[in-house]
C-alpha cells in the first residue's frame, strides 16, 4: 500500500456560492470515479483557490457528501503570481492506494486544462 498524490483543478465562471459548491462537487467526483476511490482510503483532501474566489469554502462541498464527513479537507489562497489562471480551485487528494505513479488519474476540467495539457487530453470535458 502506498499513499499517492491525485491533482486536480477546474475553474469557475463566478465568483459564487453555487458555481464554487458546484465545480468543487463536479471535480471530486470526476476524481473519485476515474481513481474509483472510497472516502475511508482518502487520507486527506488539500484545496487551494485563487484569490479572487472568497463567496464559499469549497471544503463545504465535500463535507456534505455521504461518507466524506469524517476525511480532513484543509482550504488555502493559492500563490498569486501574476498571469496566472484566475477563478481556480485546485485539489491535492492523499490517497491509500495500491496504484502505481502511472495508474493515477488527475483530472483537469474547463479551463484549468490550461495547467497541465499533458495531463488533460486524458482528464475530459
Amino acid at each position: 500500500m502506498y499513499t499517492r498524490g491525485i491533482r486536480g483543478a477546474t475553474t469557475v465562471t463566478s465568483n459564487t456560492e453555487a458555481e464554487i459548491m458546484k465545480e468543487t462537487s463536479k471535480l471530486l467526483q470526476e476524481i473519485v470515479e476515474r481513481n474509483q476511490l472510497e472516502p475511508e482510503a482518502i487520507c486527506s483532501v488539500w484545496i487551494t483557490l485563487t484569490q479572487d474566489l472568497d463567496a464559499a469554502f469549497p471544503a463545504k462541498a465535500i463535507r456534505e457528501l455521504t461518507g466524506w464527513e469524517l476525511v480532513p479537507l484543509m482550504c488555502s489562497l493559492e500563490v498569486p503570481v501574476k498571469g496566472a489562471l484566475e477563478k481556480c480551485i485546485r485539489f491535492m487528494i492523499h490517497v491509500n492506494t495500491e496504484k502505481s505513479q502511472k495508474e493515477i488519474q488527475h483530472v483537469y476540467l474547463n479551463g484549468a486544462k490550461a495547467l497541465r495539457p499533458d495531463l488533460a487530453a486524458s482528464s475530459g470535458s
